[in-house]
């Protein structure tokens, strides 16, 4: 090799080094193992935002039904009712998790509610049936019936109430034993019902029943308050339903009370008071259900008559506990009833409940009807 080749080769070998540097450093300049970490997080946020639209979020103004978990169980039935919906206002539906039985209505994959075999096969396509109300822009709020539970009592009889005089679990006049609102475990049961029924795609956990009992022979039945007042240990439990599922998991959580608890301070009998649950709840939710109130209330002779007068009535009170409390419209809905006791409830009546309700400062609503038979025309 001449002179001048050799030259030529080793400055074309000089400009490919330098080339080859510069490119290595413009590469190692844009590699920045943050910005790849970054991305990863944004891949993972998108996946959370992905898994958060699976839940619809929850309206400025609920209005909702309740569906039994049987009749969830009939794909025909359930249509009918969701069909008779559309025109209406209705943009929410209640259903059943677990009813007063104590059986829970679908099939759960947790070793605790396997060890203790109470769930059930009864809505048997509920991811289905789930991703069908959603599809129709439905919240889907997951009704929980807490202390009322006689299968979990039979199931594990250490966390029932038990009779004075016997020792043996007490029940109430309808023969349904209630869980023991000391016991922890029973609270562990109740959080993990509700966060595997959210993450199953239910948009919101709805508690019911929790109290105490307030029928049948209360003489005989053993509270256990261990020095507390029923008022202390229920507010003991709204506290731990709110840091387990909406501080921790971020899961919007509503609570229904007794009628009375709207218009009264407390009811010590039932451990109820609506100040203590308010501050613990995305929403409380009276039942004022005219028809539930005695001979006599504000001077009506049949309160059931007078649906308009009792629910406005009964909506102002709690508002203004809400209002003291500096909560929003959003902290309380209105139980209705769209069912005949005590009077005919036609449409008039039924429209009555929502204007009153409208009228207290609670634009939001459900509906009861155990049978599930609507005045539709009352929700357009």
């Amino acid at each position: 090799m001449n002179k001048k080749r050799l030259n030529v080769l080793l400055i074309s070998l000089f400009f490919f080094c330098v080339f080859f540097y510069s490119f290595t450093l413009l590469v190692r300049s844009s590699y920045d193992p943050v910005s790849e970490q970054d991305i990863f997080l944004r891949v993972d946020r998108l996946h959370e935002i992905r898994k958060k639209k699976e839940h619809i979020a929850t309206p400025k103004e609920i209005r909702a039904l309740y569906m039994s978990s049987w009749m969830a169980s009939s794909p025909a039935l359930r249509k009918k009712i969701l069909d008779r919906m559309l025109g209406t206002k209705i943009n929410a539906l209640v259903l059943d998790i677990k009813d007063y039985s104590g059986v829970i209505a679908f099939n759960i994959e947790n070793p605790l509610i396997h060890a203790l075999g109470t769930d059930s096969r009864r809505i048997a396509d509920i991811d289905e049936f789930l991703a069908e109300l959603h599809r129709r822009n439905i919240y889907v709020i997951g009704r929980i019936t807490v202390f009322q539970d006689p299968l979990l009592a039979k199931k594990k009889s250490a966390l029932a109430f038990k009779r004075k005089d016997n020792g043996q679990v007490w029940k109430d006049r309808k023969g349904i034993a209630f869980l023991n609102p000391h016991k922890k475990e029973v609270w562990r049961y109740m959080v993990t019902l509700a966060r595997e029924s959210y993450d199953r795609g239910f948009d919101e956990i709805n508690f019911d029943y929790i109290r105490y009992p307030s029928d049948g022979n209360i003489s005989n039945l053993d509270y256990d308050l261990g020095g507390r007042t029923k008022i202390e240990s229920m507010k003991d439990f709204y506290v731990f339903l709110d840091k387990e599922l909406r501080q921790d998991r971020k899961i919007p959580i509503s609570a229904d009370f007794f009628g009375l608890a709207a218009s009264h301070e407390s009811v010590p009998g039932i451990g109820q008071k609506i100040a203590d649950a308010l501050p613990h709840f995305d929403a409380i939710a009276p039942m004022v259900y005219p028809s539930h109130y005695y001979a006599g209330t504000y001077n009506f002779k049949n309160p059931a008559e007078h649906p308009y007068e009792i629910v406005v009535r009964e909506m102002r009170a709690a508002r203004k506990v809400a209002d003291r409390l500096g909560l929003p419209q959003s902290a309380l809905r209105t139980w209705i009833q769209d069912f005949d006791l005590g009077a005919h409830y036609d449409l008039a009546k039924v429209r009555a409940q929502i204007d009153a309700s409208i009228e207290a400062g609670v634009p939001s609503y459900m509906v009861w009807n155990p049978r599930n038979r609507y005045t539709y025309e009352a929700y357009k």
